[in-house]
Protein backbone atom coordinates (compact mmCIF):
# COMPACT_ATOMS: atom_id res chain seq x y z
CA UNK A 1 0.00 0.00 0.00
CA UNK A 2 2.90 2.35 0.76
CA UNK A 3 4.32 1.65 -2.69
CA UNK A 4 0.95 2.66 -4.22
CA UNK A 5 1.02 5.93 -2.26
CA UNK A 6 4.55 6.65 -3.57
CA UNK A 7 3.30 6.10 -7.14
CA UNK A 8 0.47 8.60 -6.50
CA UNK A 9 3.01 11.15 -5.15
CA UNK A 10 5.01 10.86 -8.39
CA UNK A 11 1.85 11.23 -10.47
CA UNK A 12 0.76 14.30 -8.53
CA UNK A 13 4.14 15.97 -8.93
CA UNK A 14 4.15 15.27 -12.70
CA UNK A 15 0.57 16.41 -13.29
CA UNK A 16 -0.02 19.37 -15.67
CA UNK A 17 -3.21 21.18 -16.68
CA UNK A 18 -4.29 23.70 -19.33
CA UNK A 19 -7.59 24.76 -17.79
CA UNK A 20 -9.03 25.49 -14.37
CA UNK A 21 -11.47 22.61 -14.88
CA UNK A 22 -8.61 20.12 -15.11
CA UNK A 23 -7.07 21.53 -11.93
CA UNK A 24 -10.41 21.26 -10.12
CA UNK A 25 -10.84 17.63 -11.24
CA UNK A 26 -7.35 16.84 -9.92
CA UNK A 27 -8.15 18.52 -6.59
CA UNK A 28 -11.36 16.53 -6.17
CA UNK A 29 -9.58 13.28 -7.06
CA UNK A 30 -6.91 13.77 -4.43
CA UNK A 31 -8.26 16.21 -1.83
CA UNK A 32 -12.07 15.95 -2.11
CA UNK A 33 -14.30 14.43 0.56
CA UNK A 34 -14.35 11.17 -1.35
CA UNK A 35 -10.83 11.58 -2.69
CA UNK A 36 -7.82 9.33 -2.37
CA UNK A 37 -6.38 11.06 0.68
CA UNK A 38 -9.52 10.59 2.77
CA UNK A 39 -9.57 6.95 1.72
CA UNK A 40 -6.01 6.47 2.94
CA UNK A 41 -6.69 8.36 6.17
CA UNK A 42 -9.63 6.03 6.79
CA UNK A 43 -7.39 3.02 6.09
CA UNK A 44 -4.86 4.21 8.69
CA UNK A 45 -6.59 2.26 11.53
CA UNK A 46 -6.14 -1.02 9.66
CA UNK A 47 -2.40 -0.59 9.17
CA UNK A 48 -0.08 -2.70 11.33
CA UNK A 49 1.46 -0.76 14.22
CA UNK A 50 5.02 -1.16 12.96
CA UNK A 51 4.00 0.44 9.60
CA UNK A 52 1.85 3.28 10.94
CA UNK A 53 4.73 5.79 11.08
CA UNK A 54 5.90 5.15 7.52
CA UNK A 55 2.32 5.01 6.25
CA UNK A 56 1.41 8.30 7.92
CA UNK A 57 4.49 10.06 6.53
CA UNK A 58 3.70 8.83 3.01
CA UNK A 59 0.06 10.01 3.21
CA UNK A 60 1.16 13.48 4.46
CA UNK A 61 3.70 13.71 1.64
CA UNK A 62 0.96 12.87 -0.87
CA UNK A 63 -1.32 15.51 0.65
CA UNK A 64 1.39 18.20 0.46
CA UNK A 65 2.31 17.24 -3.11
CA UNK A 66 -1.34 17.48 -4.19
CA UNK A 67 -1.94 20.81 -2.43
CA UNK A 68 1.26 22.35 -3.83
CA UNK A 69 0.40 21.20 -7.34
CA UNK A 70 -3.12 22.68 -7.12
CA UNK A 71 -1.83 26.04 -5.86
CA UNK A 72 0.95 26.22 -8.46
CA UNK A 73 -1.32 25.43 -11.39
CA UNK A 74 -3.95 27.93 -10.24
CA UNK A 75 -1.37 30.73 -10.04
CA UNK A 76 -0.02 29.91 -13.50
CA UNK A 77 -3.47 29.89 -15.10
CA UNK A 78 -4.54 33.13 -13.35
CA UNK A 79 -1.34 34.80 -14.52
CA UNK A 80 -2.06 33.80 -18.11
CA UNK A 81 -5.60 35.15 -17.83
CA UNK A 82 -4.30 38.45 -16.46
CA UNK A 83 -1.90 38.89 -19.38
CA UNK A 84 -4.66 38.05 -21.81
CA UNK A 85 -6.94 40.56 -20.09
CA UNK A 86 -4.36 43.30 -20.49
CA UNK A 87 -3.35 42.65 -24.07
CA UNK A 88 -6.42 40.86 -25.39
CA UNK A 89 -6.25 38.79 -28.53
CA UNK A 90 -3.06 39.93 -30.22
CA UNK A 91 -4.37 38.74 -33.57
CA UNK A 92 -7.27 41.22 -33.47
CA UNK A 93 -7.05 44.71 -35.02
CA UNK A 94 -5.72 47.30 -32.60
CA UNK A 95 -7.97 49.67 -30.69
CA UNK A 96 -8.23 53.13 -32.26
CA UNK A 97 -5.91 55.68 -30.63
CA UNK A 98 -7.60 58.94 -29.67
CA UNK A 99 -5.64 61.78 -31.20
CA UNK A 100 -5.11 65.02 -29.37
CA UNK A 101 -5.73 68.42 -30.91
CA UNK A 102 -3.34 71.27 -31.52
CA UNK A 103 -4.10 74.46 -29.68
CA UNK A 104 -5.69 77.13 -31.91
CA UNK A 105 -2.73 79.42 -31.17
CA UNK A 106 -0.34 76.74 -32.45
CA UNK A 107 -2.49 76.13 -35.52
CA UNK A 108 -2.50 79.79 -36.54
CA UNK A 109 1.16 80.31 -35.65
CA UNK A 110 2.19 77.37 -37.83
CA UNK A 111 0.06 78.66 -40.70
CA UNK A 112 1.75 82.08 -40.53
CA UNK A 113 5.23 80.53 -40.30
CA UNK A 114 4.51 78.40 -43.38
CA UNK A 115 3.32 81.43 -45.34
CA UNK A 116 6.47 83.46 -44.63
CA UNK A 117 8.76 80.45 -45.03
CA UNK A 118 7.61 80.25 -48.63
CA UNK A 119 9.12 83.70 -49.31
CA UNK A 120 12.40 83.12 -47.54
CA UNK A 121 11.78 84.16 -43.91
CA UNK A 122 13.39 82.06 -41.19
CA UNK A 123 12.20 81.77 -37.57
CA UNK A 124 14.05 83.40 -34.66
CA UNK A 125 13.26 83.12 -30.95
CA UNK A 126 14.41 84.81 -27.77
CA UNK A 127 13.84 84.94 -23.99
CA UNK A 128 10.53 86.01 -22.48
CA UNK A 129 12.37 87.56 -19.51
CA UNK A 130 14.18 90.46 -21.14
CA UNK A 131 16.40 93.41 -20.25
CA UNK A 132 15.63 97.07 -20.79
CA UNK A 133 18.12 97.47 -23.64
CA UNK A 134 16.64 94.83 -25.94
CA UNK A 135 13.01 95.56 -25.07
CA UNK A 136 13.13 99.39 -25.11
CA UNK A 137 16.36 101.32 -25.50
CA UNK A 138 17.71 99.61 -28.63
CA UNK A 139 14.28 100.11 -30.23
CA UNK A 140 14.55 103.90 -30.03
CA UNK A 141 12.82 104.05 -26.64
CA UNK A 142 15.41 105.50 -24.25
CA UNK A 143 14.67 105.89 -20.54
CA UNK A 144 11.82 108.33 -19.77
CA UNK A 145 10.69 108.28 -23.40
CA UNK A 146 6.92 109.03 -23.32
CA UNK A 147 6.17 106.21 -25.79
CA UNK A 148 7.12 103.71 -23.10
CA UNK A 149 3.76 104.49 -21.52
CA UNK A 150 2.10 102.92 -24.56
CA UNK A 151 3.02 99.52 -23.11
CA UNK A 152 2.14 98.81 -19.48
CA UNK A 153 5.10 96.68 -18.48
CA UNK A 154 5.71 93.99 -15.86
CA UNK A 155 9.07 94.86 -14.30
CA UNK A 156 10.98 92.56 -11.95
CA UNK A 157 10.76 94.28 -8.57
CA UNK A 158 14.27 93.34 -7.39
CA UNK A 159 15.87 94.54 -10.63
CA UNK A 160 14.20 97.39 -12.55
CA UNK A 161 16.36 96.62 -15.59
CA UNK A 162 14.68 93.21 -16.01
CA UNK A 163 11.12 92.79 -17.29
CA UNK A 164 8.71 90.51 -19.07
CA UNK A 165 8.98 91.39 -22.75
CA UNK A 166 6.17 93.54 -24.10
CA UNK A 167 6.73 92.57 -27.75
CA UNK A 168 8.85 90.16 -29.79
CA UNK A 169 10.72 93.11 -31.30
CA UNK A 170 13.33 92.33 -28.63
CA UNK A 171 14.04 89.11 -30.52
CA UNK A 172 14.67 91.12 -33.68
CA UNK A 173 17.23 93.27 -31.83
CA UNK A 174 19.06 90.17 -30.65
CA UNK A 175 18.97 88.75 -34.17
CA UNK A 176 20.38 91.95 -35.70
CA UNK A 177 23.18 92.00 -33.12
CA UNK A 178 24.32 88.54 -34.21
CA UNK A 179 23.59 88.64 -37.95
CA UNK A 180 24.49 91.00 -40.76
CA UNK A 181 22.13 91.88 -43.65
CA UNK A 182 20.50 90.59 -45.66
CA UNK A 183 18.10 89.65 -42.81
CA UNK A 184 14.70 88.11 -43.33
CA UNK A 185 13.20 86.65 -40.16
CA UNK A 186 9.94 86.28 -38.24
CA UNK A 187 9.74 86.08 -34.44
CA UNK A 188 6.72 84.33 -32.89
CA UNK A 189 6.25 84.25 -29.14
CA UNK A 190 4.34 85.14 -26.00
CA UNK A 191 4.43 88.69 -24.66
CA UNK A 192 3.19 90.33 -21.46
CA UNK A 193 1.49 93.61 -20.65
CA UNK A 194 -0.14 94.84 -17.47
CA UNK A 195 -3.66 95.04 -18.84
CA UNK A 196 -7.07 94.22 -17.39
CA UNK A 197 -8.29 90.75 -18.35
CA UNK A 198 -11.55 90.70 -20.29
CA UNK A 199 -13.18 88.92 -23.22
CA UNK A 200 -11.04 90.97 -25.65
CA UNK A 201 -7.75 91.52 -23.78
CA UNK A 202 -5.37 89.59 -21.56
CA UNK A 203 -2.20 90.22 -19.57
CA UNK A 204 -0.34 87.83 -21.87
CA UNK A 205 -0.90 87.11 -25.54
CA UNK A 206 1.01 86.00 -28.63
CA UNK A 207 2.62 88.01 -31.40
CA UNK A 208 4.52 87.23 -34.55
CA UNK A 209 6.76 89.99 -35.89
CA UNK A 210 8.67 90.13 -39.16
CA UNK A 211 11.87 91.92 -40.13
CA UNK A 212 13.48 92.39 -43.53
CA UNK A 213 16.74 94.34 -43.94
CA UNK A 214 18.74 94.66 -47.14
CA UNK A 215 19.95 97.29 -49.56
CA UNK A 216 17.31 99.51 -51.15
CA UNK A 217 14.32 98.05 -49.27
CA UNK A 218 11.28 100.29 -49.76
CA UNK A 219 7.79 100.78 -48.39
CA UNK A 220 6.50 99.20 -51.60
CA UNK A 221 8.30 95.95 -50.61
CA UNK A 222 6.52 96.09 -47.25
CA UNK A 223 3.11 96.55 -48.81
CA UNK A 224 3.64 93.74 -51.29
CA UNK A 225 4.74 91.37 -48.51
CA UNK A 226 1.67 92.20 -46.43
CA UNK A 227 -0.55 91.81 -49.49
CA UNK A 228 0.81 88.32 -50.03
CA UNK A 229 0.41 87.43 -46.33
CA UNK A 230 -3.23 88.52 -46.00
CA UNK A 231 -4.21 86.82 -49.24
CA UNK A 232 -2.64 83.53 -48.16
CA UNK A 233 -4.00 83.58 -44.59
CA UNK A 234 -7.45 85.14 -44.94
CA UNK A 235 -8.17 84.78 -48.64
CA UNK A 236 -8.67 88.57 -48.59
CA UNK A 237 -6.49 90.51 -51.00
CA UNK A 238 -7.68 94.04 -50.24
CA UNK A 239 -5.62 95.84 -47.58
CA UNK A 240 -4.95 99.41 -46.55
CA UNK A 241 -2.17 101.04 -44.52
CA UNK A 242 -3.22 103.89 -42.24
CA UNK A 243 -0.59 106.33 -40.90
CA UNK A 244 0.32 105.65 -37.29
CA UNK A 245 3.21 105.99 -34.83
CA UNK A 246 5.66 103.42 -33.50
CA UNK A 247 8.98 104.53 -31.96
CA UNK A 248 11.02 101.91 -33.83
CA UNK A 249 9.62 102.50 -37.35
CA UNK A 250 9.35 105.61 -39.49
CA UNK A 251 7.07 105.98 -41.35
CA UNK A 252 4.64 103.72 -39.47
CA UNK A 253 1.21 102.37 -40.35
CA UNK A 254 -1.67 100.25 -39.08
CA UNK A 255 -2.55 97.23 -41.23
CA UNK A 256 -6.23 96.86 -42.14
CA UNK A 257 -7.70 94.04 -44.19
CA UNK A 258 -11.08 94.33 -45.89
CA UNK A 259 -13.11 91.64 -44.17
CA UNK A 260 -16.40 92.41 -45.88
CA UNK A 261 -19.98 92.86 -44.67
CA UNK A 262 -21.60 89.62 -45.73
CA UNK A 263 -22.80 88.35 -42.35
CA UNK A 264 -23.97 89.71 -39.02
CA UNK A 265 -20.65 88.60 -37.54
CA UNK A 266 -18.81 90.70 -40.16
CA UNK A 267 -20.73 93.79 -39.07
CA UNK A 268 -19.94 93.09 -35.44
CA UNK A 269 -16.19 92.48 -35.70
CA UNK A 270 -15.60 95.34 -38.15
CA UNK A 271 -17.98 97.73 -36.37
CA UNK A 272 -19.93 98.13 -39.58
CA UNK A 273 -16.98 99.38 -41.68
CA UNK A 274 -15.92 96.12 -43.33
CA UNK A 275 -12.30 96.92 -42.41
CA UNK A 276 -10.42 95.03 -39.71
CA UNK A 277 -7.15 96.07 -38.08
CA UNK A 278 -4.74 93.13 -37.73
CA UNK A 279 -1.40 94.74 -36.78
CA UNK A 280 1.19 97.43 -37.28
CA UNK A 281 4.14 97.98 -39.60
CA UNK A 282 6.67 100.48 -40.89
CA UNK A 283 10.17 101.13 -42.14
CA UNK A 284 12.85 100.38 -39.52
CA UNK A 285 14.04 103.60 -37.90
CA UNK A 286 17.73 104.31 -38.76
CA UNK A 287 18.46 104.72 -35.02
CA UNK A 288 17.44 101.10 -34.45
CA UNK A 289 19.78 99.91 -37.18
CA UNK A 290 22.66 101.94 -35.74
CA UNK A 291 21.98 100.60 -32.22
CA UNK A 292 22.40 97.10 -33.65
CA UNK A 293 25.66 98.00 -35.48
CA UNK A 294 24.05 98.04 -38.95
CA UNK A 295 24.97 100.90 -41.27
CA UNK A 296 21.73 102.80 -41.86
CA UNK A 297 23.25 104.63 -44.84
CA UNK A 298 23.83 101.37 -46.68
CA UNK A 299 20.86 99.31 -45.46
CA UNK A 300 17.17 99.87 -44.92
CA UNK A 301 14.37 97.58 -43.89
CA UNK A 302 10.79 97.10 -42.80
CA UNK A 303 9.15 95.46 -39.79
CA UNK A 304 5.60 94.35 -39.06
CA UNK A 305 3.73 92.65 -36.25
CA UNK A 306 0.37 90.89 -35.88
CA UNK A 307 -1.43 89.36 -32.91
CA UNK A 308 -1.78 85.59 -33.18
CA UNK A 309 -4.59 85.44 -30.59
CA UNK A 310 -6.69 87.98 -32.47
CA UNK A 311 -6.22 86.19 -35.78
CA UNK A 312 -7.11 82.85 -34.16
CA UNK A 313 -10.28 84.39 -32.77
CA UNK A 314 -11.19 85.68 -36.23
CA UNK A 315 -10.46 82.51 -38.15
CA UNK A 316 -12.19 80.21 -35.65
CA UNK A 317 -14.99 82.54 -34.49
CA UNK A 318 -13.86 82.57 -30.85
CA UNK A 319 -15.66 85.30 -28.90
CA UNK A 320 -13.60 85.29 -25.68
CA UNK A 321 -9.79 85.48 -25.58
CA UNK A 322 -9.78 83.85 -22.14
CA UNK A 323 -10.79 80.54 -23.71
CA UNK A 324 -7.35 80.39 -25.31
CA UNK A 325 -5.60 80.05 -21.94
CA UNK A 326 -8.07 78.09 -19.80
CA UNK A 327 -7.13 74.62 -21.18
CA UNK A 328 -10.75 73.49 -21.28
CA UNK A 329 -10.68 70.12 -23.06
CA UNK A 330 -14.23 70.64 -24.35
CA UNK A 331 -13.06 73.79 -26.12
CA UNK A 332 -9.77 72.36 -27.41
CA UNK A 333 -11.32 69.18 -28.84
CA UNK A 334 -13.17 71.32 -31.38
CA UNK A 335 -9.89 71.93 -33.21
CA UNK A 336 -9.05 68.31 -34.10
CA UNK A 337 -10.30 68.91 -37.63
CA UNK A 338 -8.05 71.99 -37.94
CA UNK A 339 -4.76 70.04 -37.67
Amino acid sequence: MIDKIKELIAEAEAFTAQTKEEVEAFRIQYLGKKGLLNQYFAEFKNVANEQKKEFGQAVNTLKKAAEDKVNTLKEELESKEEVKGVYGDLSRPGEPVNLGARHPISIVKNQIIDIFSNIGFNVSEGPEIEDDWHNFTALNLPEYHPARDMQDTFFIQTNPDVLLRTHTSSVQVRYMEKNQPPIRTISPGRVYRNEAISARSHCFFHQIEGLYIDKEVSFADLKQTLQYFTTQLFGKSKIRLRPSYFPFTEPSAEIDVYWGLETESDYRITKGTGWLEIGGCGMVDPNVLENCKIDSKEYSGFAFGVGIDRIAMLLHQINDIRLLSENDVRFLEQFKSAL
